[in-house]
């Protein structure tokens, strides 16, 4: 595509955009490069850098150049992990996890990004992988290309000196020690191997982004202790984990240090539990801050004062159907549900008319049909219903899905829940 660039001497010269195209690996460095000035333009830490080069798979990433020979940079960027992804009834889908989407602030509002998740969304397809999922930095770009948040994750600054815990029976069986995370990170990822299947949301972990947990550059400790670990025993197997820092802080009135949580996993509430309570009780400190949580954990049941926790909601993962009926078919619901769906898809319109769903907690069918319609809407909202954290009823109410048949709605609605909250624990 030819793109006015300016005028000399009454000349309009012109540069030469390409077309979106796949990534050769000598480029990685200057496409990379492109990516963090598009994000303020501060260097990444040597070791995150390197990490992220090694997890690139530069076959399944895109970039869009404009110029020629030494004169010729990377406007745009964007890649796609090949991840597996719980969804309701355990099964681990296909996803395309898209990442590293940005485009130069000289190239915006030319259609870059509109030709990279075009070119992107074909490949996906191609691959077979019937969802595409993300992480948005800014979540009002990504709803016109079919994305719907789906899950959210949870925020809190908890006042640990003025908000108890009551816990469990079995709590105090719960042995835990302080280790050194790299020591034991196989026994880390052991428990997160087993949670994999229980939640919607989580992502099976991929070779090499064990090593992402690990990552503790002193740039980013923001004041904070290198990370520390605490592993949960409970008879005589590893049944969980706490990943943090501590952040000291004195004052007047003596100490108020803030413990940072990373990551908490336990496989029963006994070893969630005894995680939770270690971390109130941290020497020397009188908050603790939790980032990106599942909204429905328990510790929220077990505080004596929510106000003080001051929990707060965040988008956290987006979903796509790139395919709607190999995606419907994949997971189950949790009533028995016949409904057929007007799907608008105008960017895939593989996905567009109708597909009838039939399906219960056993299994699903998703086929084209010729019927007429129960429920109309976007494959935005599917994408924000399918793990079933996103009631289609909230979004019916919204005004996002219209009820064609009278009854459908709430029928789809509760079929399409989930017991557990989806919850998204792997960045990308």
């Amino acid at each position: 595509m030819e793109r006015s660039t300016g005028d000399d001497g009454g000349v309009t010269t012109t540069m030469t955009m390409t077309e979106p195209r796949v990534l050769r690996r000598e480029e990685w460095d200057s496409w990379y490069g492109s990516l963090i000035r598009a994000f303020g333009g501060v260097p990444e830490p040597a070791e995150e850098l390197e990490l992220f080069r090694e997890l690139t798979r530069v076959d399944r990433s895109i970039g869009v150049w404009e110029g020629e020979g030494e004169d010729e940079a990377c406007v745009g960027t964007t890649g796609a992990f090949d991840f597996r992804m719980t969804v309701p009834g355990g099964a681990r889908v296909r996803a395309a996890g898209v990442t590293m989407v940005s485009v130069a602030a000289t190239h915006r509002r030319r259609g870059v990004l509109t030709s990279m998740m075009r070119r992107q969304l074909d490949d996906v397809r191609a691959w077979g992988e019937p969802l595409a999922v993300l992480t948005a930095s800014e979540p009002a770009i990504y709803g016109r290309f079919g994305y719907g948040a789906a899950t959210f994750g949870l925020n809190a600054e908890i006042d640990t000196s003025r908000v108890r815990l009551s816990v469990p029976p079995g709590t105090d069986d719960v042995r835990l020690r302080y280790a050194v995370p790299a020591d034991v990170l196989d026994a880390c990822e052991a428990v997160y191997a087993r949670l994999v299947p229980g939640r919607p949301g989580m992502l099976a972990r991929r070779p090499g982004w064990e090593r992402l947990a690990l990552l503790d550059p002193e740039s980013g400790r923001d004041g904070a202790s290198p990370l520390q670990c605490v592993l949960a025993r409970r008879d005589g197997e590893v049944t969980g984990f706490a990943r943090f820092r501590v952040r000291p802080a004195w004052g007047p009135e003596g100490a108020g240090g803030t413990v940072v949580l990373d990551d908490l996993a336990g496989l029963d509430p006994a070893t969630e539990a005894a995680l939770w309570r270690f971390l109130y009780d941290v020497d020397l400190t009188s908050r603790l801050a939790v980032r990106g949580r599942p909204v429905d954990e328990a510790w929220q049941h077990q505080v004596s004062d929510i106000r003080r926790c001051r929990p707060e909601l965040r988008d956290a993962l987006y979903v796509r159907l790139v395919d709607v009926g190999a995606a419907l078919a994949a997971r189950t619901y949790q009533t028995p549900v016949d409904v057929v769906f007007e799907v608008e898809d105008a960017f895939c319109p593989w996905n567009a008319g109708r597909w009838r769903l039939s399906g219960d907690p056993k299994g699903a069918s998703c086929e084209r049909t010729s019927d007429g319609a129960d429920l109309a809407l976007s494959v935005r909202e599917l994408g924000a219903a399918y793990l079933g954290g996103v009631p289609l009823g909230s979004l019916g109410a919204a005004g996002r899905v219209r009820e064609v048949r009278a009854g459908a709605l709430a029928e789809a609605s509760v079929a399409f829940g989930s017991d557990v909250a989806p919850w998204l624990p792997h960045g990308f």
